[in-house]
């Protein structure tokens, strides 16, 4: 599909209507606070589960805790793609992923999207932001859009080095992710520098990598990154007797997606016992070191005494599969790749609160609007957060009505062989695939078996039409997934064109090489037959 596609009109429609126009701040009531402060920490891949208990029984996260002594957490956030662009996409624009047509890695937003940052900035808001952002089109490696762009192709090639662990450093290193800390460092100055001087409100966002694995330079192009690295000092905040080994389908029950996936993340060779858990205890020090950047943060606003003036979220763009389902990394809708942290704390934000809506990352532009007092866009995706964290009846404050009972999630990029999408709704989570025909859909109930190990879909075929009749009422996503497909074959075409004789060494050497170069006649042709 061309950058003209009826998908794409209907994105730069919502685009034009989202951007505010002529909108302005509501004005204050007499008597009414001034507007808060805002931060933004949103890291990349940390396992929501970690948030509440019993998964934050595996490591000490001392400022995740602090923010849900003095704040909120969501017990069911999800991303809207576990994957970093287009999970981004979907938080900086408030829409789902096929509105904006954030397929994969490489196809994000235009760089020039109005963003809810934008908006507070132009309403009033002085805005700074560090660190990785990563919702715009264009970036990413050369292997992961052509792992994409070629899923269609009846081909099975490893894309990513095994996945392993590194200890790096002594018992008292504490900076181990330097670019974060960095970052970190720069908001932390900031904050003390400059916006404590503010008179007007102010909007800061950080992003960090971690606990993201880190590159494999084995791997081949651009590396992958299938290594777990981290230091003495965070490892032993790790409870190691806690530290839960998943189990595991065999290869020939899996789930025929799985199975690709499971393969193409190099994982379907024998990993020992303790190599899996070293895996997960290497990712959940990793964590323990990005919640203490958080930390940072938090005593920056302390010691400068806005605290008690700014309101603070902390949120990842997806989980972390950490062997789970066979898998490491993201790509899934298994909960450790969908389920995100979500906390919040500030002024107006009930204090030790759960809430166990549902709830996704489409929510945050509709959030920021609502803090701002800026009037929220009636065509967004998400809904507005501050119902739940103040414990109000939407329907009194919002024009929309209650937001809706379900999260959609939808996935199009590499490591997966389908358009996956997800509904999740009360106690089930719904995964339809493809065209909703060719491929088994998935049901788990997720009170009965949290850890999802058993595919209850031809057990409950009344849930799974109901289910499946509220996702299409969504999305068309039979009609979505045949478009994907469709950019896909074009967008490879093009590239392929535009290396000219160079294109069998270039696709021979990407990520997948140890595999392609054992035959690469045979790949080449099973990519002529796909075109």
């Amino acid at each position: 599909m061309r950058d003209g596609g009826p998908l794409r009109q209907a994105g730069l429609a919502l685009l034009l209507m989202a951007a505010g126009t002529g909108a302005r701040p509501r004005p204050a009531v007499p008597g009414e606070q001034p507007r808060c402060n805002v931060v933004l920490v949103a890291c990349d891949s940390l396992d929501g589960r970690l948030t509440f208990y019993p998964g934050n029984q595996t490591v000490d996260l001392p400022s995740i805790n602090f923010m849900k002594r003095h704040g909120t957490v969501f017990l069911n956030a999800y991303t809207n793609s576990p994957i970093c662009c287009p999970s981004r996409a979907a938080m900086w624009s408030g829409l789902f992923t096929h509105l904006t047509e954030s397929w994969n890695n490489f196809k994000g937003l235009d760089p020039d999207y109005v963003t809810w940052m934008d908006l507070m900035e132009k309403h009033g808001y002085r805005a700074q932001k560090f660190g990785k952002l990563d919702f715009t089109s264009g970036h990413h490696s050369v292997s992961n859009r052509v792992e994409a762009w070629t899923r269609d192709v009846n081909f099975l090639l490893r894309q990513e080095g095994r996945p392993m662990v590194k200890l790096t450093g002594h018992k008292k290193q504490v900076r181990v992710m330097e670019k974060d800390w960095q970052n970190t460092d720069k908001a932390v100055n900031w904050i003390k520098e400059e916006a404590v001087n503010f008179t007007q409100p102010f909007i800061l966002y950080l992003g960090l990598n971690l606990p993201h694995p880190y590159p494999s330079p084995y791997a081949g192009e651009n590396f992958g990154a299938s290594t777990f690295l981290t230091s003495p000092y965070w490892l032993e905040k790790v409870n190691y007797e806690a530290i839960k080994i998943p189990k595991w389908s065999s290869l020939s029950e899996m789930h025929p997606v799985d199975y690709y996936s499971s393969y193409t993340k190099n994982c379907t060779g024998e990993f020992t016992k303790e190599e899996v858990r070293n895996i997960r205890a290497f990712y959940y020090a990793m964590c323990a070191e990005t919640d203490a950047m958080l930390g940072e943060i938090i005593s920056a606003l302390q010691d400068t005494e806005l605290l008690g003036k700014t309101i603070i979220i902390f949120t990842a763009d997806h989980g972390e599969l950490a062997m789970e389902h066979r898998q490491f990394y993201k790509m899934s809708m298994y909960e450790g790749s969908s389920h995100v942290p979500l906390l919040v704390m500030g002024p107006g934000v009930r204090e030790q609160q759960q809430i166990p809506n549902v709830v996704s990352l489409v929510d945050i532009y509709p959030t920021m609007l609502d803090i701002a007092r800026i009037p929220v866009p009636q065509n967004l995706s998400g809904y507005s957060l501050i119902p739940l964290l103040h414990e109000k009846a939407e329907s009194e404050v919002s024009p929309r009505g209650p937001r809706p009972s379900w999260v959609l999630s939808e996935f199009h990029g590499c490591n997966v062989n389908s358009s996956v999408y997800m509904l999740r709704t009360g106690k089930w989570k719904y995964i339809a695939y493809s065209d909703g025909s060719s491929v088994l859909p998935q049901l788990f109930d997720l009170t009965a078996d949290p850890d999802e190990l058993t595919n209850v879909a031809i057990k409950y075929p009344v849930t799974v039409h109901s289910l499946d009749k509220i996702l299409r009422s969504i999305i068309n996503y039979p009609k979505v997934s045949s478009s994907v497909h469709e950019y896909n074959k074009q967008q490879f075409i093009s590239w392929k064109q535009s290396l000219g004789h160079n294109y069998s060494s270039v696709i021979a050497n990407l990520r997948w090489h140890q595999d392609w170069l054992k035959d690469p006649k045979k790949y080449e042709n099973a990519i002529d037959k796909w075109l």
